[in-house]
């Protein structure tokens, strides 16, 4: 049997460096814009909704709520050994939606209600890269 591809990993830009090197430290940062004070994701160097270049960078608290959700179960073949996995898109705390996958949970609809409240698990894939995964919230 032919051993299956490495799994594809995200490459740091200058604009999503900071989010990365925050990973790192285990800290979910994103951005705020200072003109209208909205946070949003994913980094870009100005704001996606009054288009000010005006932005920072703020650590976030890592809880969330199930937005929407795919089980995968016919995966890719650098996924295969991992399916079936979850694919989610979650609301963070802040506000914004980021996509993720939902770990320590089965994967069954009937364990994923929309609205289920998460945090965030950090996954040191390397040296170089931790990935964002949430999990059902401990303590409730």
């Amino acid at each position: 049997m032919q051993q299956a591809p490495p799994k594809p990993l995200p490459r740091p830009t200058p604009e999503t460096q900071p989010f990365w090197d925050g990973m790192k430290r285990h800290e979910l940062r994103i951005q705020r814009c200072k003109a209208c004070s909205k946070p949003y994701f994913y980094p870009r160097p100005f704001c996606p909704r009054c288009f000010s270049w005006d932005v920072e960078w703020f650590t976030c608290s890592g809880k969330a709520k199930l937005h929407t959700y795919e089980i995968i179960h016919r995966a890719p073949r650098a996924f295969e050994a991992d399916a079936p996995y979850v694919i989610a898109v979650v609301e963070l705390e802040e506000g914004p939606r980021m996509m993720t996958n939902i770990v320590e949970v089965a994967p069954d609809p009937s364990k994923l209600p929309v609205d289920m409240a998460l945090e965030i698990v950090y996954d040191d894939v390397n040296d170089q890269i931790t990935l964002p995964k949430f999990r059902p919230a401990r303590g409730g």
